[in-house]
């Protein structure tokens, strides 16, 4: 596969709930449109959060970076890019926020660790299920 293949659009109108009230996206809302994103990613490559249980791994998030350019507002229809741009020991999905003139908003990343289910131990490499994913040898 190739590097385009590791990445997911969606498109989400900013809802009243999302803003404070100064009429613009509370911060911490943000990480819920990564996580529409992100969802749509990994089922992109067949491999959701069921399908992460049940290959015997979860994969936590341990850090976030979010750089906010510009506000998002209530009613707004913003487009969120999510890509893989590391998998072999993590997995780093970055993202964009653009609004509907095309502007970027937000850049962001996660880092996520494997953890195997059963032992509850963090793996120093990413397992396996997930370079057969990805289309990728290890």
């Amino acid at each position: 596969m190739s590097e385009s293949n590791y990445r997911a659009e969606v498109d989400i109108t900013v809802s009243f709930h999302d803003c404070d009230p100064m009429g613009v996206v509370w911060h911490g809302n943000y990480f819920r449109f990564f996580e529409v994103a992100r969802e749509a990613l990994l089922r992109s490559v067949n491999y959701s959060y069921g399908e992460m249980a049940a290959s015997g791994y979860v994969w936590p998030v341990v850090d976030t970076h979010v750089k906010y350019r510009q506000p998002l507002r209530c009613e707004e229809v913003v487009r969120v890019v999510a890509s893989i741009s590391e998998y072999e020991n993590r997995l780093r999905i970055d993202y964009v926020i653009r609004n509907a003139a095309g502007q970027v908003t937000t850049k962001a990343h996660t880092l996520q660790v494997a953890v195997n289910a059963a032992t509850q131990e963090m793996c120093f490499v990413s397992p396996d299920i997930l370079f057969e994913r990805l289309g990728v040898k290890p």
